[in-house]
């Protein structure tokens, strides 16, 4: 970690002290502030730009502990050192956990106070990486930067920013593909719960086995194997947001813990003797019909009605094809680069595809438009995929082959995809709707690589 620029404040009533620690923090680059008393050292931090306080605790006017307090009531990330004697080491233990970085102790050597200072500031590094990171997964989610200008998003646009105002529970449906999890970041990061943890389940990911002590975690010797505490993912998201997406996955038995959860604000850790109280905002998500899964027996009522108090649709990308010309430039420029261009022809046949895989799949054959066209900065139609140009020409209607031939397998693959999405990727639903069986389903989605 390179010194310079770097401002350390030093608050010792002991003048020898402070000018030895001047003299070799400047040797090393540093810019030194000096102060007599807690006092003073306040007002030099709130008038100049302070990388790192270091002080003692027995001062005059003001000591260690109480100027620790102030700073950290100016600002919680900074970073404060304690000096104290052999004797009250029990005192430095207690400004740590007040919220000082660390403590050395008197007498203390040059290369002791820098060693300290150098991992606060890679601390102080991190810290200020960890922040723009943040800042920037928020303007990547922010509301006004999700790609639509249709009547329908425009309406899914207005209802997510009322709702994200509140904690109440959401439930986005839609088919894949169509922006459920950026919807629910965007929900996230325009609530004022932003600056909180936003935690991911994908409820059809993890096995069923698996899945209470991933939601809720365990404590150690809950059951063998269990060698540590875990924590779940509902304590992990505390003050934050939880995104359960596939929630009609859930299992029965779970969906009661989860209902539980909802109810009682708390969660039961695996084999603990009493729960934990969780605040966290639940947005939930799925692909498939709850109320069909409710008649089926497969999915609770009373779950239903807690997690769908604001039911939002989002539409799927053939009911918004206006989109495409906005949707396609914006993939363009994050899969290439700005100069690059599509024939309005090229963006015509995009037009007329129904997209069974919703943005997915647009932004699939975008990105590789942009490598098959090479040096070119223009994606023409010999850059779409088959089965994309030969759709325009297929109906359970029309049946006429146009003169340039069509390619069979990229239409049954078409087909395919489209009935996996209209079953909600159950393959045993999707091979009934082509009449089919099970086995050759399989078959079919091995060889076109469909997973």
């Amino acid at each position: 970690m390179t010194s310079t620029n770097k401002t350390i404040l030093i608050a010792d009533d002991d003048e020898s002290l402070r000018r030895v620690t001047e003299y070799n923090l400047n040797n090393k680059g540093y810019r030194v502030l000096l102060a007599r008393n807690g006092e003073e050292a306040l007002r030099i931090f709130k008038s100049d730009d302070v990388d790192i306080v270091v002080t003692d605790i027995k001062m005059e006017k003001m000591d260690g502990l109480e100027l620790l307090g102030e700073i950290k009531r100016l600002n919680k990330n900074a970073l404060v050192i304690m000096i104290t004697a052999y004797g009250s080491i029990d005192t430095a233990v207690r400004a740590m956990k007040l919220g000082a970085y660390d403590y050395i102790v008197k007498p203390f050597d040059r290369d002791e106070l820098l060693i300290v200072i150098e991992k606060a500031l890679n601390l102080q590094s991190l810290m200020s990486e960890n922040v723009r990171l943040r800042q920037e997964l928020t303007d990547r989610f922010r509301l006004d930067t999700i790609i639509g200008n249709s009547s329908k998003m425009r309406g899914v646009f207005d209802l997510v920013g009322r709702v994200a105002k509140s904690d109440t529970t959401v439930l986005l449906q839609g088919e894949s593909g169509t922006g459920k999890e950026l919807i629910a970041r965007a929900i996230h990061v325009e609530s004022s719960r932003a600056e909180n943890p936003f935690i991911i389940v994908n409820c059809s990911a993890i096995p069923q086995n698996l899945m209470e002590s991933e939601m809720f975690g365990y404590v150690k010797g809950a059951f063998t194997g269990a060698i540590k505490d875990k924590v779940g993912k509902f304590e992990a998201a505390d003050g934050g947001t939880i995104f359960l997406d596939e929630v009609g996955d859930m299992d029965k038995d779970l969906q009661v813990k989860f209902l539980r959860v909802l109810q009682e604000k708390s969660i039961d850790k695996v084999g603990a003797a009493k729960n934990t109280h969780v605040d966290v905002r639940v947005i939930t998500a799925t692909n498939i019909s709850l109320e069909t899964a409710i008649k089926e027996g497969k999915f609770r009522e009373d779950l239903f009605y807690r997690i769908s108090v604001i039911p939002i649709l989002l539409p799927p990308l053939r009911e918004r094809k206006e989109d495409i010309p906005l949707l396609v430039q914006h993939l363009m420029d994050k899969h290439g680069d700005r100069n690059c261009q599509m024939l309005p022809e090229t963006l015509d046949i995009l037009q007329r595809y129904d997209w069974p895989g919703n943005v997915r799949e647009l932004e699939n054959v975008i990105e590789r438009a942009i490598v098959l066209k090479g040096e070119n900065d223009v994606i023409g139609p010999e850059d779409i995929p088959e089965h994309i140009k030969a759709k325009q020409f297929y109906s359970p209607i029309v049946r006429e082959i146009p003169d340039e031939g069509i390619n069979l397998e990229e239409i049954e693959k078409a087909l395919i995809i489209n009935a996996l999405n209209k079953a909600g990727q159950n393959q045993t639903r999707a091979a009934e709707l082509l009449d089919i069986s099970r086995q050759t389903m399989m078959y079919r989605m091995r060889k076109y690589g469909i997973k």
